[in-house]
């Protein structure tokens, strides 16, 4: 496959309190996503360089976007963060390739800048122990 772009994603749905995935690509602007794996020293004193083992993988990131509070939108997805402890399926698709995991989402914050602007961010963690795979 040839290189691309993070331009004109295909899918970037986020499920909203009742378990419906919402397209919500036109309300961020912005996201970072990582994919850690957590690593145990076991290097003995036989050795002169670290060893390790590969252990468990996590995924967590964050959207930033645009203040939309239309139906189905942003808002109306965000805004029960704070009052459920549902997991939200994320699910993400550039140039043919998908990531989708159950992630809890565990913060909206809401920031007014002093030009106006009204933007959010939406921190988000793996939930349901499924190692993340992108397909």
């Amino acid at each position: 496959m040839a290189k691309t772009s993070g331009l004109a994603w295909t899918t970037l749905t986020v499920g909203d309190a009742g378990g419906t995935d919402r397209d919500l690509r036109g309300d961020i602007t912005g996201m970072d996503v990582t994919l850690p794996r957590e690593t145990q020293d076991v290097t003995g004193l036989d050795r002169s360089a670290m060893e390790r083992l590969l252990l468990l993988a996590d995924f967590s990131g964050s959207f930033e976007g645009v203040f939309n509070p239309a139906s189905n939108q942003a808002h109306d997805v965000f805004k029960t963060v704070t009052s459920t402890s549902v997991l939200r399926t994320i699910t993400l698709t550039v140039a043919g390739a998908t990531l989708a995991n159950e992630c809890y989402l565990t913060d909206y914050a809401i920031t007014r800048d002093s030009s106006g602007a009204l933007t959010f961010n939406v921190p988000f963690s793996l939930g349901d122990g499924t190692v993340p795979t992108w397909t």
